[in-house]
């Protein structure tokens, strides 16, 4: 009985082990335009600040569309107006195409840039995650 049971349970390990790395098969990979449409919550130092909303909608020079919301402060810079794949990953640009924060893809959802203050910025798919200890 036990050695079924130390079976059943170094196999389920396998199986989680496999599902991890599985589900990071995209790390460094350009992000393209239709996996990155929707809303993508902008996070630093552990909090969700602000919304951006990425487009597999062509902007003219900027690549595709980004709306980001009004109240990402100094996380994202001035002017963002889409979004580009890059090598590693992806870019939010300027209405003329200008590259404005090139993020690394480190996952399927999760980007990360280092801004002009030394803080990294992430990018995560979907809403705004609640964490056990927010308040």
């Amino acid at each position: 009985m036990n050695l079924r049971l130390t079976f059943a349970t170094v196999a389920a390990a396998c199986l989680a082990a496999g599902a991890a790395l599985a589900a990071d098969h995209e790390a460094g990979v350009p992000l393209s335009p239709g996996e990155a449409a929707g809303a993508w919550t902008v996070e630093s130092h552990g909090h969700a600040v602000c919304m951006i909303q990425l487009s597999p909608r062509k902007a003219g020079p900027a690549g595709f569309a980004a709306t980001p919301s009004g109240d990402c402060g100094a996380l994202l810079p001035a002017g963002v107006a889409g979004w580009t794949p890059a090598s590693g990953g992806m870019a939010l640009t300027a209405s003329n195409g200008q590259v404005l924060l090139p993020f690394d893809r480190w996952s399927n959802s999760l980007f990360v840039a280092r801004i002009a203050s030394g803080d990294e910025v992430q990018l995560m798919r979907g809403g705004p995650r609640v964490r056990p200890d927010a308040p």
